[in-house]
């Protein structure tokens, strides 16, 4: 062989030889390359909450925060108060078409209804066990928010010392047509401080209330507005309507925490077992148990669930009031729904 023929079988063999070396680097086949894998998105798809929060807090502190935290999913809310939805779904579950994803009304007993019925999805969320008040140990439920029944007052109009300091003041003459309350009718508070004074004072105690000419009105808001003007004295009405008044428009509306206990309403987070969006619905409840999404609860002037988040501004700490709180029988509320508000309907609002 001459020399240059050996030069051409040298420079053949190491082209075959670096052939094969990229043959053997690409698996010896044709293969495509993976695309980078997508970061992960949050969940998706369309949720509808139904709610008893107040329309105001809905716009200022649900809307924008749950739209932060979750970019990709639609979240359509229904308002009302908690007996409005709860006649709602009544309706829904006999239709067999259920509209809500996610509940969030006042009355913890309406769960347990809703439990016992079996319409609820059983999930424990990671921070349920951040949670300190009543919780489902199955996830059906667990406590979101705390609202308190308190006694209010406007201080333009009456000095502190002259305030009622118990619900069983509520009962004494100087008070006859000066005092008000919400109808448990459409109030899922005003439920629960109906059945929780019931079982203190007896059924007597509304007898008293009624002979001293208390006022029924529709809700919360509707007797804030008359304290204001003069017309009330007095009321049993919620916390948060008092604090948000007194702190951010500065009106002379003031707090009484009764020596005989408050009414503590740790209203409830669920999921309907309907839901077609069970992702969404969790990484909401996730949401609102967080701290963050606790401490958006409190920018509503409610309690948090947890105990690493401060009270609203104005209110002392949970921990304070929970001691000498006045007990509520869940179950009872649960099973005897409709004797209880035929009780105080035939003893307070007949005529």
């Amino acid at each position: 062989m001459t020399v240059a023929a050996s030069k051409r079988w040298i420079y053949a063999g190491l082209m075959m030889g670096i052939a094969a070396l990229l043959a053997a680097g690409c698996g010896g086949e044709k293969k495509k390359v993976s695309a980078p894998t997508p970061a992960a998105k949050g969940p998706q798809g369309d949720v509808a909450v139904y709610t008893s929060i107040y329309p105001d807090i809905i716009d200022q502190m649900c809307k924008p925060n749950v739209a932060r935290a979750f970019s990709d999913l639609k979240v359509t809310w229904f308002q009302g108060g908690t007996e409005k939805i709860k006649t709602k779904i009544a309706g829904e579950v006999k239709a067999k078409r259920i509209g809500a994803d996610v509940l969030m009304v006042a009355d913890p007993s309406y769960y347990l209804a809703l439990k016992k019925s079996n319409l609820l999805l059983e999930y424990v969320s990671p921070n349920q066990k951040d949670v300190v008040t009543e919780k489902d140990k199955n996830g059906a439920w667990t406590s979101v928010r705390i609202s308190n029944m308190i006694i209010a007052y406007n201080k333009d109009r009456l000095k502190e010392h002259d305030a009622p300091k118990s619900w069983q003041e509520l009962t004494d003459p100087k008070w006859k047509g000066r005092i008000a309350m919400p109808n448990p009718m459409l109030s899922g508070s005003a439920y629960v401080a109906v059945g929780a004074l019931a079982d203190k004072y007896g059924w007597e105690y509304f007898d008293k209330l009624k002979a001293n000419g208390i006022r029924i009105e529709e809700g919360n808001s509707a007797i804030q507005n008359k304290l204001l003007t003069g017309e009330y004295a007095a009321a049993m009405i919620l916390e948060e309507n008092i604090l948000k008044l007194a702190n951010v428009k500065k009106e002379p509306l003031r707090v009484v925490y009764p020596v005989d206990g408050i009414i503590c309403v740790p209203s409830p987070i669920a999921i309907f077992n309907t839901t077609k969006n069970q992702d969404g619905a969790k990484a909401l409840v996730d949401w609102w148990l967080s701290k963050e999404g606790q401490e958006a609860v409190v920018n509503g002037w409610m309690h948090s669930v947890r105990e690493d988040v401060k009270p609203p501004a104005g209110a002392p700490e949970m921990k304070t009031l929970l001691p000498n709180a006045i007990k509520v029988d869940w179950e009872k509320l649960a099973v005897q729904d409709a004797q209880i508000k035929e009780a105080f309907r035939s003893r307070v609002m007949d005529k």
